[in-house]
């Protein structure tokens, strides 16, 4: 699988530029946001990439950050939404920022992307929905076991829950937590 190319842009077109890596020309797929953001021809560029297979043969779509790369594969991987549609609701960025759009907008985030229905819209929300609500579970859990270890080690929980509320989201390993919350409870 090619996770990711950097080279010089030789082409720019409307839904795809190409892409020189070592001499080789690699027709890339961006959404159309991704095409409004990256440099002009001649100018150096990275992607992360996804090869996808299909009966039309193999096309290589790309991303400028790796978590629209990871947006892009949850959406491939929904049953009836295929790899164009998923490229260009990518470019949203997470599955957390189109979670956000979705509660603030409605399915309005969806209006001008072809080829996504009212029913491909309905299962995308519904697919989003319980991803959002396991990783509440798993935040839950894990701040529960760094409250309990750290109570124990007599922080009061108070002190404990404000601390854990100014780490990063994306540190899910208690250990972790526990080791960015006595930073914060030792300054």
């Amino acid at each position: 699988m090619i996770y990711s190319l950097e080279g010089i842009i030789l082409q720019k077109k409307e839904k795809f530029i190409v892409l020189s890596v070592n001499g080789v020309g690699f027709k890339v797929f961006l959404s159309k946001a991704s095409l409004n953001r990256i440099p002009q021809v001649g100018q150096t560029l990275k992607l992360f990439t996804f090869l996808d297979f299909s009966e039309n043969g193999f096309s290589l779509y790309g991303f400028l950050e790796e978590k629209e790369l990871e947006l892009f594969e949850f959406l491939n991987n929904i049953s009836g939404i295929g790899a164009k549609a998923s490229l260009e609701i990518s470019s949203i960025g997470s599955i957390e920022k189109l979670h956000e759009k979705i509660q603030k907008e409605g399915k309005e985030v969806f209006k001008n992307i072809p080829g996504v229905g009212p029913k491909k819209i309905q299962k995308i929300i519904f697919e989003i929905s319980g991803i959002i609500e396991n990783v509440k579970k798993t935040e839950n859990e894990t701040d529960k076991e760094v409250v309990a270890g750290l109570s124990n080690l007599g922080f009061k929980k108070e002190e404990i829950k404000k601390a854990l509320e100014k780490i990063s989201k994306d540190i899910q390993d208690p250990e972790e937590k526990i080791k960015e919350v006595l930073k914060i409870l030792g300054k």
